[in-house]
């Protein structure tokens, strides 16, 4: 049985795009490992079809992170029998690139997000230097990978003249339970990161009559709860921070309407497609989205989302108040969002998966 080792920086309990990767190669026939870190405030892990390491360690942001957690996972790596490597963002790569080339066996690259034009990184020159030269000294060196769109494929092609395939993000069918709702509400759920359109969201809220819910948690969390503060609006934000998958899906389907709002400023948020848009499809919730490139394909195939062409925060007012009080366009989105769930969904996208492991690393 083929051993695959796929490396995060996270603590895995809420990761559900490594968990359905995991599993689905499982229950194909490899033994696959997913390997994180180990927080103060991790939940026990729940037991998977694979197995799950995670890494203890004592500094737990910014760079004595970064080298503290690749040091250990590079041991790790160096003294596990592994028949192939993947390296999922660049903040695992260095290791996954030294061991296999040292292991002489296959590395493949994860290309979760375009990691050195995320805001956070591309708004720091000094950070975004280093975070490129990790990028130009390791992607080369990766033959096979794989991204969730069209359009950061196109970006390493182009830059790195790599072929790498696209595999989206996409939730597993379950079923839709019917709920009653006792108020309409909004919701927002993800990683609570820059460059996720808050500063412009949170004021619009003081002219929008309705709850917000926030499930998530993220590097702008402080700033977030400032901008709440600051707008007094407190009342109407509702923060529940971090939730595990089958408490997501049911808050998920109790909303109205969801928010997936994102700045330009930094390519990643302009070519990709966020785990959220897949989500608010498949708890058939419409959505206020962005009118970028990867969310108009599927809009065009399925008008499941009001898609926006700026951050103005008149812009999002309107967008919200209007939707809101259109019962038509609701049901029409919701009814468009059932049918979309059926093609876009991770059923069919593990197919193209297991078709790539099959081909890189053989049973």
């Amino acid at each position: 049985m083929k051993k695959l080792y796929f490396t995060v920086t996270n603590d895995l309990s809420y990761d559900q795009r490594m968990h359905r990767i995991c599993t689905s190669l499982a229950n194909d026939g490899y033994h696959v490992t997913l390997i994180g870190r180990k927080l103060k405030t991790s939940l026990p892990l729940t037991e998977k079809p694979f197995q799950q390491k995670r890494l203890p360690c004592l500094s737990n942001k910014g760079f004595l992170f970064y080298a503290e957690f690749n040091l250990r996972l590079f041991f790790f790596l160096l003294f596990s029998k592994a028949d192939a490597i993947c390296a999922i963002d660049l903040d695992t790569i260095l290791p996954c690139l030294v061991v296999s080339r040292w292991k002489r066996i296959p590395r493949i690259y994860d290309a979760h997000e375009y990691f050195t034009e995320l805001k956070e990184v591309h708004s720091r020159p000094a950070i975004k230097k280093v975070w490129k030269w990790i990028e130009k000294i390791s992607v080369p060196h990766y033959q096979y990978g794989y991204t969730v769109s069209n359009g950061i494929a196109d970006q390493f092609k182009n830059e790195y003249n790599r072929n790498y395939k696209v595999i989206r993000n996409m939730p597993l069918l379950q079923q839709i339970r019917s709920t009653s709702e006792k108020e309409k509400k909004l919701l927002y759920q993800g990683v609570v990161n820059e460059a996720r359109g808050f500063e412009y969201l949170i004021p619009a809220m003081k002219n929008i009559p309705y709850k917000l819910v926030i499930c998530g948690d993220g590097n702008f969390m402080p700033q977030l709860k400032q901008l709440i503060a600051k707008n007094n609006v407190e009342d109407k934000v509702e923060l529940k921070g971090m939730l595990l998958p089958d408490a997501l899906w049911k808050e998920t389907q109790e909303a109205t309407l969801g928010i997936a709002l994102a700045e330009k400023e930094g390519l990643n948020q302009f070519m990709a497609l966020p785990n959220k848009f897949f989500d608010y499809i498949h708890a058939a919730l419409p959505q206020i989205a962005m009118n970028y490139p990867e969310y108009r394909k599927v809009n065009d195939r399925f008008k499941v989302a009001v898609l926006i062409n700026d951050l103005r925060i008149e812009s999002i007012i309107d967008a919200i108040n209007q939707t809101m009080t259109n019962e038509d366009l609701l049901h029409e989105l919701k009814t468009n969002c059932l049918k979309a769930r059926t093609v876009y969904n991770w059923e069919t996208e593990e197919k193209e998966l297991i078709n790539f492991y099959h081909s890189t690393v053989p049973h």
